[in-house]
């Protein structure tokens, strides 16, 4: 469980156009709201890409940055087909 001054950030590819696509979830706000950044082009960002990413929505990492990774997939799907990748860590608020 997270503390409620805690958020998670996730990036996962988006489905349309294969760019990676990173938010932050907060909760009881509509996910339409969630700040969100898009990386140009295809190739999986860095860690330091994620983090400026963070910096320019107004978040930082709670203690490393550190990313887990969940493979994700829709069963009866041609096992051939790419699986979809997210990835996420927790982020807090940065204060101004």
């Amino acid at each position: 469980m997270s503390a409620p001054d805690t958020f998670p950030a996730v990036m996962t590819t988006q489905q349309d156009t294969g760019r990676w696509r990173l938010y932050v979830a907060i909760y009881g706000v509509p996910a339409s709201q969630w700040p969100e950044y898009v990386f140009d082009g295809a190739t999986v960002p860095s860690v330091r890409d994620r983090s400026r990413a963070l910096d320019a929505l107004g978040y930082t990492f709670t203690a490393s940055p550190e990313w887990g990774w969940i493979e994700d997939y829709v069963p009866g799907d041609d096992p051939a087909q790419p699986v979809s990748l997210f990835a996420s860590a927790q982020v807090r608020k940065v204060a101004s």
